[in-house]
């Protein structure tokens, strides 16, 4: 089976409970195939929750749900160390971490020392607990949520640990036409319940080898850099991406290329994928913060200053 076909029956899988998110979808497949971490952001109940459960669901992967709260400790995350009186020793029990697909829900309600647990998790895929380092399962990928709106018992993300998500996604408020299909579809009985895998967390190892053999020809590798380094020389921009800004934004791109049925990755590719992947990694001067303008936009204005590069 291809890389297209089988991310395809995923994509149909997860459509059947996220209704009219087509374009969130797709960047959510090609996060999983680069096994990068995604960060979903929007206001409550544009169904974030259950574009991250339809996806664990869709593949045969262990899967938990952290429900991140003020008063979660590191140790609920990790594990811990036990004494285990009959065996007379201690024994590690370990935290919901230690699976293939973890659901980090409204992660800013955690406190910074909380968020900070994931961090050696997120970037090297391993538990460093007392003088043990424990390796994590593959495939390993952390899905948060966060609502950007409710600033009230919140603790917003820092910048190391937001720089680790592969790609930052927004849902937005459905179509009329697709809000009256969620009340069809949901009218009776709940899609997730009734959600079978598709692919097993084998073949899942398998194409996340192949996409790494997608092409990136220089003029398009140079056009990706142009882009990245775009970021960092823009007059709005106080801190641009960082080098693995440019290397998510690689990757990405040849994820999305296999998804589409390409060995080999286009300009439009990165493009597409530049407002995901690199939104979340900027920060704009304060002051153009004030007049309204937003990261995004920024973004937008960096592509569009960059030559495409063309077939000689």
């Amino acid at each position: 089976m291809s890389i297209q076909d089988a991310m395809q029956g995923v994509i149909a899988n997860v459509e059947r409970a996220v209704i009219g998110k087509g374009s969130a979808v797709e960047l959510a497949i090609v996060g999983l195939l680069c096994e990068g971490h995604l960060l979903i952001e929007d206001v409550p109940g544009t169904g974030k929750t259950t574009l991250a459960k339809a996806l664990a669901r869709s593949l045969d992967c262990s899967f938990q749900r952290i429900q991140f709260t003020p008063d979660l400790l590191p140790s609920d995350v990790t594990g811990i160390y036990y004494f285990n009186q009959k065996t007379q020793e201690f024994q590690f029990r370990p935290g919901p971490v230690f699976s293939q697909i973890v659901l980090a829900d409204e992660i800013n309600r955690a406190t910074p020392r909380t968020q900070a647990a994931l961090l050696e998790a997120m970037q090297e895929r391993q538990v460093s607990l007392d003088v043990d380092t424990i390796a994590l399962p593959r495939p390993f990928l952390v899905m948060a949520t966060q609502n950007p709106i409710e600033l009230e018992g919140t603790f917003p993300l820092p910048e190391a640990q937001v720089d680790r998500f592969l790609m930052k996604i927004r849902l937005d408020y459905p179509s009329e036409m697709d809000e009256n299909a969620i009340l069809m579809r949901y009218r009776q009985d709940d899609p997730l319940e009734a959600m079978q895998p598709v692919i097993s967390s084998a073949t899942l190892l398998q194409m996340q080898e192949q996409v790494r053999t997608v092409k990136v020809e220089q003029s398009v590798r140079e056009y990706l850099v142009r882009v990245v380094r775009g970021t960092r020389e823009h007059p709005a921009v106080q801190l641009g991406a960082s080098p693995r800004g440019s290397l998510a934004l690689y990757r990405a791109a040849q994820a999305l290329a296999a998804t589409r049925g390409r060995d080999f990755v286009i300009p439009d590719d990165v493009k597409y994928l530049a407002p995901a992947v690199l939104t979340h990694r900027i920060i704009i001067r304060p002051q153009v913060r004030l007049r309204g303008r937003t990261p995004a936009e920024v973004i937008a204005e960096v592509v569009e200053s960059v030559a495409v590069p063309v077939e000689g």
